[in-house]
């Protein structure tokens, strides 16, 4: 009798603890979705920016390759000149997956699919960082080239104390019009305008991997809502 009463406690405290863990499970995947959503709409706003970005860069690399529209229209390029370039990094919210993995929690999603489609979507960071930084190197390589063709006074007065940039409606002269020196700026232009598309092309792919993921896992746990679930670390 002693023997069946520390069996049956024994079965009562595994189920229990079976309960506690899956209940756990669908707190973190909760969470989880809420973060998903987060990166869609962070994704969504950063390829608008991005793309309104990359219209103005080719319309400076066709400036800078017909230097006859220089001339009278300085005003426009030093403009398209010191806002296309300019790259925020994806913000992209991990907080969740960090959470899985520093805490070891991840042993918690018992589905091994549902574990690999997590991790494949997480891994779609660190290649977009990867051509975030090479954009970074060719940025640094393009400013080198820019300060031979513009007036940094020019670039002074058309920032704001907020750190955004105005068009000035004046025509004032670049420093150099020496043509290697502007097109040597394009290539620089050119280079980075490939790396830009390169990054619209990964955070496209990380957004439809995200709702696709998103949407697997509110089917897969039967979640009607995708409500932030505050987690204990």
């Amino acid at each position: 009798m002693l023997f069946l009463a520390v069996f049956a406690g024994f079965l009562a405290e595994y189920k229990l603890e079976h309960v506690i863990e899956h209940d756990r499970e669908r707190q973190y995947i909760r969470s989880l979705v809420a973060d998903l959503k987060e990166n869609e709409t962070q994704i969504g706003q950063h390829l608008v920016a991005q793309e309104k970005r990359l219209k103005m860069m080719d319309s400076m690399i066709a400036m800078l390759n017909n230097p006859s529209q220089v001339k009278g229209n300085e005003g426009l390029l030093y403009y398209f000149a010191r806002v296309s370039p300019r790259l925020t990094p994806l913000p992209v919210n991990t907080r969740t997956f960090e959470q899985l993995k520093n805490s070891g929690n991840f042993r918690l999603i018992r589905n091994i699919e549902t574990s690999n489609k997590i991790m494949t979507y997480y891994e779609n960071i660190r290649l977009l960082r990867l051509v975030e930084e090479l954009y970074q190197k060719e940025f640094d390589n393009y400013k080198i080239a820019a300060s031979r063709v513009f007036d940094p006074a020019v670039f002074v007065r058309m920032e704001l104390p907020n750190g955004s940039i105005i068009r000035t409606n004046e025509n004032l002269p670049l420093q150099s019009y020496d043509i290697t020196n502007i097109k040597q700026l394009a290539i620089f232009a050119v280079y980075m305008n490939g790396s830009a598309r390169g990054i619209i092309q990964q955070a496209t792919k990380f957004k439809n991997e995200g709702n696709e993921l998103m949407d697997y896992l509110q089917k897969e746990y039967h979640l009607s809502a995708s409500r932030r679930t505050p987690l204990e670390d």
